[in-house]
């Protein structure tokens, strides 16, 4: 329970700092930072590609509900593609584009990042942490999810926490950061546990269901969404404390600064107008395809308290 509070403390005290700067620096000023500049002399690659292409790539999970999956046409859905169509369009309004063409490529765990710094994708809309090691790499606008780590079981199951797991077979998915976390604590805490790197989601849901797993460990919500579209909801369970505390946000390169400011205004104004809220109603609280079962999870104090001041600023 202490390493949950100092994992949800971690995140929560610089975003209430950032939270209590934004406020005392008022509403002008907010207002001017939404401002984007006309003209600049700085390159830009992804807004020039875009411009010289007519279109936006957006690169997508393909069984992340509700926030990035396949609906039964095989149609890329979601809350986050959601958003990132929203966005989308704000980039053909601020190129003065008359269309647009959006683009779709699908990523996993393990290649999404490469996607974006590669050029094949412009914003990646996926189920992917915003935290220090990746910002290396690519740069994240504000977070449309608070999440954190835990474990689904099969109903049968008696394990309820980590170290109930030993010579157990725990799967999550490679890259993720809820498979580093608890491969990184097996290791310091000598817990032998059989911590497997898999593909995806779906085939981890399908180790557990196959019982040649006894633990799918990821962020609560994907869990949940999995279990709602399974076979039979009813087999499993999801159980467990946090293990981490997951800001969640869509991802972009990070050589392009006119397309973040643009991505960050956009997602913004999103938010403060209540159209993310909307958005996130439709896919979290009421029945989504392809089976019409409802997630029936109201947003959390964490995403709540992240939106009242919108940043890209996260403590991790």
């Amino acid at each position: 329970m202490i390493c949950g509070l100092l994992v949800l403390a971690q995140f929560l005290l610089p975003c209430r700092a950032t939270a209590a700067s934004a406020a005392a620096a008022g509403i002008s000023a907010a207002a001017a930072n939404h401002a984007l500049p006309e003209t600049d002399p700085l390159p830009h690659p992804v807004l020039d590609r875009i411009r010289s292409s007519g279109r936006i790539v957006l690169a997508h999970r393909e069984s992340s509900i509700p926030f990035s999956y396949y609906d039964a046409d095989r149609h890329p859905v979601g809350d986050a593609l959601d958003l990132c169509r929203l966005l989308a369009d704000s980039v053909r309004i601020h190129l003065g584009l008359k269309t647009l063409e959006v683009a779709y490529v699908p990523v996993t765990t393990s290649n999404r990042i490469d996607t974006i710094v590669s050029g094949k994708a412009d914003l990646e809309c996926g189920t992917t942490t915003n935290n220090a090691e990746r910002r290396k790499k690519v740069a994240f606008t504000i977070p449309h999810y608070i999440t954190g780590a835990r474990f689904a079981v099969r109903t049968d199951s008696s394990i309820t926490e980590l170290n109930q797991f030993e010579d157990h077979v725990l799967v999550s998915t490679a890259g993720s950061t809820p498979f580093k976390a608890v491969d990184q604590a097996n290791r310091d805490r000598l817990l032998h546990i059989d911590v497997r790197a898999v593909a995806d989601n779906a085939t981890a849901m399908a180790m557990l269901a196959g019982k040649s797993a006894d633990d799918f460990v990821m962020d609560d919500v994907q869990l949940y969404g999995l279990i709602a579209e399974s076979a039979d909801p009813g087999s499993f369970k999801v159980v467990g404390k946090f293990l981490t505390i997951e800001p969640l946000a869509i991802m972009l390169g990070k050589d392009d600064a006119a397309f973040k400011h643009l991505i960050d205004h956009e997602m913004r104004d999103l938010i403060l107008t209540g159209k993310a809220q909307s958005i996130y109603d439709r896919w979290f609280t009421k029945p989504i395809p392809p089976r019409n079962v409802a997630l029936n999870l109201p947003m959390s104090y964490l995403l709540k308290d992240t939106w009242r001041y919108p940043s890209d600023v996260v403590g991790n």
